[in-house]
């Protein structure tokens, strides 16, 4: 045991010399102005990219982490859970779908900028979310693109988002169990009740005694109307999770 702890602290020091030297010859830049990052260095961004930022805060929707206009108030369920109770217990993103955000989730997902997806999944990794604690969770799935998606665009953003949190917090990642089995057309242009119809019956689960009993941390880009992570939640839960959180990047 004393043998393993010594050889990752090396391991650990290998890394941020490397990390340190890399920092030097390279100094990080702004992903999206490519201009001086905050000092920290923990967030991505100049902090005049990061003002535009529309992180998610209360009051929100104790579900779905729908954000509520104005501020103060305590959370509660919004219109549309009360009406009918999602799949997945809890959602949170990091922030809203616009201005720097939305261009940085394009340059990531469009432009095959993996390592603004890497980024990224480092910020959502540090960030504090209201009602969920990544932690608690004992698996770490991403939405699951379709083959042929997959092929075209060469890799799979949200396992991107969810490597980092998986290496973050030691949670095993499990990339192979939910599978996309119906080349669903594009979500963009549709609207809800036609989302709904449309990832209908798209996901199954491969091999079900692999879920049962998990607390499954379910991660994608970005919660629009929600359709797509509830239709995962459903045949997740069918497969005997004990829980299903949802957690992403951004929220339109």
């Amino acid at each position: 045991m004393l043998r393993k702890l010594k050889t990752s602290k090396i391991t650990c020091n290998i890394k941020d010399m490397v990390s340190g030297l890399a920092d030097i010859l390279f100094p990080p830049r702004c992903i999206a102005c490519g201009g001086s990052p905050e000092e920290s260095g923990k967030i991505p961004f100049c902090s005049e990219c990061l003002r535009k930022v529309s992180f998610i805060r209360p009051p929100l929707c104790t579900c779905c982490g729908l954000q509520f206009t104005g501020t103060g108030g305590a959370n509660h369920l919004c219109g549309n859970c009360i009406a009918k109770k999602p799949f997945f217990s809890t959602a949170r993103s990091l922030g809203i779908y616009d201005t720097i955000l939305l261009d940085t989730i394009h340059l990531f997902k469009y432009s095959g900028r993996i390592l603004i997806g890497e980024l990224m999944g480092r910020v959502m990794a540090e960030h504090r979310y209201d009602s969920l604690s990544i932690p608690e969770f004992t698996l770490i799935i991403p939405v699951p693109l379709h083959p042929k998606k997959l092929k075209e665009r060469g890799f799979n953003q949200s396992l991107v988002l969810g490597r980092e949190l998986s290496n973050k917090f030691s949670i095993p990642l499990d990339f192979g169990v939910l599978k996309r089995r119906i080349d669903t057309k594009p979500q963009v242009n549709l609207g809800k009740s036609e989302r709904i119809k449309n990832v209908k019956g798209a996901f199954m689960v491969k091999e079900k005694g692999r879920i049962e009993g998990e607390k499954v941390l379910l991660v994608d880009d970005v919660y629009t109307t929600g359709s797509t992570v509830n239709e995962c939640a459903r045949v997740l839960r069918e497969a005997k999770a004990s829980d299903v959180a949802v957690l992403t990047l951004a929220r339109a």
